[in-house]
């Protein structure tokens, strides 16, 4: 668990603190601005278009992303029938937060690996920063509710993801076990250590 770096390696766990606050504010905020942009204002009223991570922290995901390594912030809230396009307006904003994650860990691991670091602490940094925006936008793609993942899936076969929600509105203890196999079975090793390595040009260090 993260939450144990505290106690063995106080630095690091500064540093994965850091990291998460970032990603999951700018994850947020890029939701809010899409939706603003699209025409909708609800975020903008209620204080979600800011890069105040306070405006943004949920406090369970946080946790989550302290205690198992991945989460999610508040959701954003926004009204569809205010967005200029109604049919792929929700999923555009869905997909906002992902990219941020991805737009981040790319301008970082194209630095790290094309720029020469002043000390091996910024490389770690660096290398934590990466792999949590990487975890979390991928995390966040799953198209289970209320997952980003969900709301794009809806926008682009709305009736398949109509049967996935009733399946995890039926079974909602589901979703949990689901996501913790595919995580650590399939998304870790699979999607996210290829995806740091493509980008940094190094090992994945988890």
């Amino acid at each position: 668990m993260i939450i144990l770096l505290l106690f063995t390696n106080p630095l690091l766990f500064f540093m994965v603190v850091v990291s998460i606050v970032f990603a999951l504010t700018i994850h947020e905020y890029s939701h809010a601005q899409v939706a603003d942009s699209l025409g909708d204002h609800t975020a903008r009223h209620q204080g979600r278009l800011t890069i105040n991570p306070l405006a943004h922290l949920d406090p369970f995901g946080t946790l989550l992303l302290l205690l198992v390594g991945f989460g999610w912030g508040r959701p954003v809230p926004f009204n569809p029938f205010n967005l200029r396009n109604q049919k792929w307006g929700p999923g555009l904003i869905a997909l906002a937060g992902p990219f941020s994650n991805f737009l981040m860990a790319t301008i970082v691991g194209l630095s790290l690996r094309f720029f020469e670091m002043p000390n091996i602490a910024l490389v770690v940094f660096f290398s934590v920063f990466i792999w949590l925006n990487i975890l979390l936008g991928v995390f966040n793609l799953m198209p289970i509710f209320p997952l980003d993942g969900s709301h794009i899936l809806s926008a682009l076969f709305p009736r398949f993801s109509e049967k996935v929600k009733a399946i995890f509105s039926q079974q909602p203890f589901l979703a949990i076990p689901v996501i913790i196999l595919f995580m650590f079975f399939i998304i870790i090793p699979f999607v996210c250590r290829p995806l740091f390595e493509l980008i940094t040009g190094m090992p994945s260090p988890f």
